[in-house]
Order: structure tokens, then C-alpha cells, then sequence
């Protein structure tokens, strides 16, 4: 019996997807299924960037119920030029960053990343269909690897709107 077209995009979620670690290893997104994330581009040179420190707030105080999970991107007006060596110490010594860390990625354009394509297409993910328009927009993926929602880059880590989203 072939599958219908809602099963079909139902049946793909973040934990399809391996990545790479900020320092280069291979990381399998489905090592964090039963809890939800939080998915965010990130870069050094932003307005946004002090969004680190609420990320970090959420992750300590509510990481039983959601994992942060930042990817570094350079695809707005140049605001993350370093190296991942370079983006890890400077998360680490300005932010006191634990959440996990993955390797630089384009979130948008020709060289969009494989999760970012996902995550942004309704007709793969069956829910959102918002593209990153700058650094630190979020994805809240629930604990079954499903996109819930999508938070411009405007709304904090530490809003009523987004923890409740999570708590929920």
C-alpha cells in the first residue's frame, strides 16, 4: 500500500540527520530523541549575539526538557567569520556556552546545510516553512524529532513565549 503524502513527510524528522561537531565528529541527531530542541543559528558578530547567554539559561534550567543545539553560520552580512576553533573559545570564554556546539553551516542560499533545508520546507518537515532571515532564529523540535515552530531571531531565548512552548 504506497504512503499518502502526510506520511509520507511525517515520517522524516531531525533524527534522520548526522552532523558535524563543532570539533569535526560525526553526531547523529537521534541520540537526543524524548527530549525537545531547540535548534538556533548562531554567529559571533551579531546585535543578537548576547542571545548566548539566555540560551545558556535555558539549557541549564530547563535541559531535562530541551536541548539548545547552536550552529554557527556566516550567511548575514559576514557575522561569523572565525573558524570553528575560533567560534568554540570565543562561546566558551564570552558565554560560558555547554549546549552543544556543531561545525559552521550555510542556513541559506546554494549551500543551504541538508537539516536547514529540512527544517525550513513544509513539504519535507509537514509543519514550518520559515527560512532563517538572520542569526539566532530557532526551531522547536518536539520529542519525537518533529518541527513544532519557528521563533525569528527577535524573540529570546528566555520569553514567556518560547519557554512556555517548551514546557509545554
Amino acid at each position: 500500500m504506497p504512503a499518502t503524502t502526510s506520511e509520507t513527510t511525517a515520517s522524516r524528522t531531525v533524527y534522520d540527520f548526522t552532523v558535524k561537531s563543532i570539533d569535526g565528529k560525526d553526531v547523529q541527531l537521534n541520540q537526543f530523541k524524548g527530549k525537545k530542541l531547540l535548534i538556533v543559528n548562531v554567529a559571533s558578530e551579531c546585535g543578537y549575539t548576547p542571545q548566548y547567554k539566555e540560551l545558556e539559561e535555558l539549557y541549564k534550567k530547563h535541559g531535562d526538557r530541551v536541548t539548545v543545539l547552536g550552529f554557527p553560520a556566516n550567511n548575514f552580512g559576514g557575522q561569523e567569520p572565525g573558524s570553528n576553533e575560533q567560534i568554540a573559545t570565543f562561546c566558551e570564554k564570552n558565554y560560558g556556552v555547554t549546549f552543544p556546539m556543531f561545525a559552521k553551516v550555510s542556513v541559506k542560499g546554494d549551500d543551504t546545510a541538508p537539516l536547514y533545508q529540512f527544517l525550513a520546507s513544509k513539504a519535507q518537515n509537514g509543519a514550518i516553512s520559515d527560512a532563517p532571515d538572520w542569526n539566532f532564529c530557532k526551531y522547536l523540535v518536539d520529542e519525537q524529532g518533529h518541527v513544532v515552530g519557528f521563533y525569528p531571531s527577535k524573540v529570546k531565548p528566555m520569553s514567556d513565549e518560547l519557554v512556555a512552548a517548551i514546557l509545554k
